[in-house]
């Protein structure tokens, strides 16, 4: 299963504000929504998720399916999964016949996909912002990864989106 990191990040990189806003331009979101859509499954930590439902963003994105990555156990729908690891998080989206795994935050999420070595690639949308505070695109963790730029290319006149393959 091809494990892929999408995130929009301010060019010091930081995925949100500390209140988690996220100030993102049009085009990275329909850059993002398209990217959901096609792959069908996001995974989430479980903030990101309350965020996100709270502000009925899963219908805006397509409704796909969506595993939660949380110690504790929760009321969801059908179209939504826990799972207590990164590593059960891909099972279940195996068991479901899905060819590639969309991780989409928050920092917490992304550090333990990368300090497992899961994720093979990483798209990040970088806007032309920059927050004194906030949430790391990875949040402090022991790992360290060597990336190789595939490619980049412009969202709009602002927005650059990089595209990366993760060296193993």
């Amino acid at each position: 299963m091809q494990v892929i990191l999408y995130m929009a990040t301010t060019v010091n990189g930081y995925i949100a504000k500390e209140n988690n806003e996220t100030p993102w331009s049009d085009e990275e979101w329909q850059s993002f929504s398209k990217f959901v859509k096609e792959i069908k499954n996001i995974v989430i930590g479980r903030n990101t998720y309350e965020i996100m439902k709270k502000d009925d963003e899963f219908s805006k994105i397509g409704n796909p399916f969506t595993v939660v990555v949380s110690r504790e156990d929760f009321a969801h729908n059908s179209n939504f999964a826990i799972a207590k690891s990164p590593k059960e998080a891909l099972k279940i989206l195996k068991e479901k016949s899905f060819a590639k795994a969309l991780i989409a935050g928050g920092g917490m999420l992304n550090s333990s996909f990368m300090k497992e070595k899961l994720i093979d690639e990483i798209y990040l949308d970088v806007e032309p912002l920059v927050f004194g505070k906030g949430i790391k695109l990875f949040s402090e963790n022991d790992f360290d990864a060597k990336l190789e730029l595939i490619e980049t290319k412009s969202l709009s006149k602002n927005t650059i989106q990089l595209h990366y393959k993760v060296l193993k």
